[in-house]
């Protein structure tokens, strides 16, 4: 299908999201372009099937160049043209070109049962018939432009009947064939994501077998490819054995010669640990490449919603009496923290200038409520104090550790969920002005581990079989490996 979709669009390289894997060993170069091949393809049909919103842009279709930048970018953008002349001879246009274009593209649209249309397109637009009125300057470009018009009407979707009805009244013939070349691309990319949306429920039945069956050529042909992830999973195991050894040894634990290790618990721990990676510094497990922006994204938003939080606790902790029973009040602060705060994931972002604002504007609607309720504002000593302490908000602080604690409790918690449709968890205490925004985070977020459980579930098993399996008297412990 990707490889049809290719083809057939015309699209560039670069459209299709590319992914590399750890850097190969001793591979040859045919084997890496095979590799990077089965990733783009891997990608973009992942991508198809878990996007509801995945779409071909504008631009997209001649962003490699090729014919139809050829027989439209140049030929309008040349300084020979003029927009303001109702006029065209053939030493400035090639009707040849034009016509081909218009004939193969509104082919392109027809069905396999379209065979009348097909017929009369390739009649009128007959390239042997127009070179020959070429050759006696008797090309009718005013007549063969209604024609395609008329076609382009018949062929379109609903959304460009607008688009039709501009090039119907347009007089101008340079304008006119422009803007035919124009909607010509728009109708292309609406077909292209048509048949995007038409088969996404096929790629979404097929997606794990293909995903998986598409790794297993990759690891073949670039042996490095899990190196990456078995030092991800290698860390969780370290981290849980640590934990382990670390309660044996309080008073009353029982000894034990070595702890045992839960694969599920070490492959879900593992998972956890994706919403706190650097991706600026760290390379990214390879069986998570497909939905390596899906949870950077989703882990940006997940820190926004951490400082949010705490804003919110801060504040209620030390004005909370004044301004109880003011939902509209918390939710106004919510949007105005939100607002401030957005991009704060970037380096450019000076989050300790962001928090100021954020304390002014608090303290400010604060006195506006207490005003409507004919209070008294807050005394510049509570004020100074509101400011330094949203103002103080950092990793070290206490109430971000105890807001990161829950909502990493509440993440952890989704993963041991059998059906989130069925029952979502009860969300910790002091999350509440963020429970909207984090139950949706969180569904996003189980759904990926979940899909990429029931793909890679084998090559996990795999490796966790070898991390934490030891043999005892000659052969393997007889251990269940994590099921999806």
């Amino acid at each position: 299908f990707v490889c049809c979709l290719r083809e057939w669009t015309g699209l560039s390289p670069g459209f299709f999201l590319s992914l590399a894997t750890s850097p190969p060993r001793v591979v040859t170069f045919d084997e890496v372009m095979a590799a990077a091949r089965n990733i783009s393809n891997m990608t973009l049909a992942h991508e198809i099937a878990i996007n509801e919103n995945f779409h071909v842009k504008q631009g997209a279709l001649w962003a490699g160049g090729g014919e139809e930048k050829q027989v439209t970018s140049e030929a309008f953008e040349s300084e020979n043209w003029d927009p303001g002349k109702n006029e065209i001879s053939p030493a400035q246009f090639d009707p040849m070109e034009a016509v081909k274009f218009f004939r193969n593209t509104l082919l392109s649209f027809l069905t396999p049962g379209g065979n009348r249309l097909r017929t009369q397109i390739s009649e009128v637009l007959d390239t042997e018939l127009i070179r020959q009125q070429a050759e006696h300057n008797a090309v009718d470009i005013q007549g063969l432009a209604s024609y395609v018009i008329s076609t382009m009407g018949k062929l379109c979707a609903p959304v460009r009947d607008d688009d039709i009805k501009e090039l119907k009244a347009t007089g101008n013939i340079v304008e006119l064939l422009r803007q035919i070349f124009h909607v010509l691309d728009l109708m292309k990319i609406d077909m292209v994501n048509f048949t995007i949306k038409s088969l996404r429920p096929h790629l979404q039945r097929q997606l794990v077998d293909y995903e998986r069956t598409k790794f297993q050529e990759i690891l073949e042909e670039t042996p490095s490819a899990l190196d990456v992830t078995k030092e991800w999973i290698k860390e969780s195991v370290n981290e849980e054995l640590f934990s382990l050894s670390e309660n044996a040894s309080l008073p009353g634990a029982e000894s034990s010669s070595r702890p045992s290790l839960s694969p599920t618990v070490v492959l879900n721990n593992s998972y956890l640990k994706l919403l706190q990676w650097d991706y600026q510094k760290r390379e990214f497990p390879e069986t998570l490449m497909t939905d390596g922006t899906r949870l950077q994204e989703l882990t940006e938003r997940l820190n926004q919603l951490k400082v949010i939080a705490c804003l919110s606790l801060i504040t209620n902790n030390m004005v909370g009496a004044l301004i109880e029973g003011l939902p509209e009040l918390a939710d106004r602060l919510k949007r105005i923290s939100t607002v401030l705060l957005e991009g704060m994931n970037k380096e450019t972002f000076n989050l300790k200038e962001a928090l100021n604002s954020i304390g002014l504007q608090t303290c400010v609607e604060v006195n506006k409520s207490l005003a409507e309720r004919g209070l008294p504002a807050l005394s510049p000593e509570i004020q100074a104090n509101l400011l330094g302490q949203l103002s103080s908000i950092s990793e070290g602080n206490p109430i971000c550790s105890l807001i990161d604690k829950r909502i990493h409790l509440y993440m952890k918690s989704l993963l041991n969920v059998p059906s989130l449709q069925k029952c979502m968890p009860p969300v910790p205490g002091g999350l509440t002005i963020i429970q909207p925004e984090l139950e949706t985070l969180g569904s996003q977020y189980a759904n990926i581990v979940n899909l990429n459980k029931q793909v890679y579930g084998p090559f996990y098993a795999n490796i966790l079989r070898k991390l934490l399996f030891i043999e005892e008297g000659g052969r393997t412990a007889d251990t269940d490996p994590p099921r999806n």
